[in-house]
């Protein structure tokens, strides 16, 4: 009885609380149609008042419905549906299997064609990826790199907590190394126990003294840790070329203030360049310091503008001797990635990787260092294509950041500049990080890497080669303009001492 009364009770108070909400939503359109009105900051709003309104919301809501309904396979940028589907299925340790014929358009310029052997390489007869052993005989702490796919720089700071521990323990699993980016040696970085690369960047983040130049003292403590294996002198970076680094206020933590030592919750823009390097002899110089605190190998990462510059620094190399060259040159795209960059930058400065990769090599090996300088390989590869390509056009690596960010769950809803991550990879948010679990994606780095080493090593044997390394840039082929393909050796010549080879 006492229930039929209660159901009687709300049915008689629907009508009232419906004519409430009728007039509550009234009060809240009039309310904004005066505010509307009577602003003089958005001209849409003020002669459009309202209605006005929605062209925010679909604006903001077009990002979503192109993503999910609307893009076909091969449409997004900067990474397509396809590509981004790869990476999940191989994180995942899934087949990567496709039925009834590819979707990739290989008639637009660019495009890369593996020429295919007409008696591939038996997997019985195949051999393991040689090692590549970086700073021999240069170095007192020479590093043996045994993985051809690494993880690229990205700070404690421009990723979360959580991401950190899961690319580190990922890549120790994998063999693979983690770059710490620029923000300096975290305690997540050592807890997941990887292989590491210290990135010095323009901010000198962990190793700077009080007036901006680096204090050696800190430097000699971060080599003192056995992880980290070598040292990265950050000129630029594919997204910012001629501008530092932008960490947003937002995501400047107390934590990590502390370990960047800057103010928390204050916007941090780096230098633009380091300010002891202006030419390159003086970039010898700090390669050559930096290395002789820490006794292991210096390399730099750069984006590259013109090839002038890495001529006259190669030139000075051989002229003080081979010892005081890098013992790397990591050579990043000007269509790199990064959590905030300007859009003037990131759009339109330095040469795409596909063009800068090739002239990098050809320089080195014109100066003869080839067996002293390795080179690394980063910027918008996160497919075994990408990897075979690079190692094809001369690489010794190849490193990924935003491969590896879709490894661990990112969705690509571009936020990375604003604290609010959905997938909790590069915010701060405790409650986005929450579903981020460091242990199970770490499994997911690790497949991620075992597949894409796998699949490179599957395009080496369809080519003919036994190992990896072997390719060169006669098993490749770049489309024209004109829909027609030409062999990379042709398109690019190796050219040492003015010869072809």
């Amino acid at each position: 009885m006492q229930t039929t009364d209660n159901f009687n009770t709300v049915t008689n108070l629907m009508p009232v609380l419906f004519v409430w909400l009728l007039g509550l939503i009234f009060a809240v359109v009039v309310l904004t149609f005066i505010f509307d009105v009577t602003q003089s900051k958005n001209a849409v709003l003020r002669n459009y008042p309202v209605v006005g309104h929605f062209r925010y919301l679909f604006s903001n809501l077009g990002e979503f419905f192109r993503q999910y309904f609307f893009a076909m396979d091969r449409e997004e940028m900067p990474f397509n549906r396809a590509e981004r589907e790869w990476v999940n299925r191989a994180s995942k340790g899934k087949g990567n299997t496709i039925a009834f014929g590819s979707t990739k358009n290989l008639n637009i310029p660019g495009s890369t064609i593996f020429i295919n052997c007409p008696f591939p390489m038996l997997d019985s007869d195949a051999v393991e990826t040689r090692t590549v052993i970086i700073g021999e005989g240069y170095s007192e702490h020479p590093y043996a790199a045994k993985s051809i796919f690494n993880i690229s720089g990205m700070s404690y700071g421009a990723i979360s907590k959580p991401a950190v521990l899961a690319l580190s323990a990922g890549a120790k699993k994998a063999g693979c190394w983690m770059n710490t980016g620029e923000g300096g040696l975290s305690p997540y970085h050592l807890q997941g126990g990887a292989d590491l690369v210290f990135q010095i960047g323009t901010a000198k983040y962990g190793v700077r003294g009080e007036d901006g130049h680096l204090d050696d003292q800190k430097l000699a403590d971060i080599a003192q840790h056995d992880q980290v294996k070598m040292f990265e002198i950050k000129i630029s970076q594919g997204a910012k070329p001629g501008k530092g680094g932008i960490l947003p206020g937002v995501k400047i933590t107390t934590e990590i203030s502390k370990i960047r030592g800057i103010p928390k919750g204050i916007d941090s823009t780096s230098p633009n360049r380091h300010i002891e390097v202006a030419n390159a002899s003086e970039l010898l110089d700090m390669i050559n310091h930096v290395r002789d605190v820490t006794h292991k190998p210096v390399g730099f990462k750069t984006v590259i503008g013109h090839i002038r510059w890495l001529e006259a620094l190669l030139t000075e190399v051989n002229k003080r001797g081979v010892q005081s060259a890098p013992d790397f040159i990591a050579v990043d795209g000007g269509d790199g990635g990064t959590g905030a960059a300007p859009m003037a930058l990131m759009d339109n400065v330095g040469l795409p990787l596909k063009e800068a990769l090739p002239l990098v090599v050809d320089k080195i090996m014109q100066c003869g260092l080839e067996d002293r300088v390795k080179v690394i390989a980063s910027g918008k590869m996160i497919t075994p294509a990408d990897v075979a390509w690079a190692i094809c056009a001369g690489a010794d690596f190849v490193t990924s950041a935003r491969g590896f960010m879709f490894s661990i769950g990112c969705i690509q809803s571009l936020k990375c500049n604003k604290n609010t991550c959905p997938t909790g990879i590069t915010t701060h948010n405790k409650r986005l990080q929450k579903g981020l679990d460091p242990t199970s994606k770490a499994l997911k780095v690790a497949n991620y890497v075992d597949n894409i080493t796998k699949t490179v090593e599957v395009i080496a044997h369809s080519c003919g080669v036994k190992e990896v390394r072997l390719l060169n840039r006669t098993h490749v082929r770049i489309v024209q303009i004109d829909g027609k393909s030409i062999p990379m050796d042709e398109l690019c010549p190796l050219c040492v001492e003015g010869e072809n080879k």
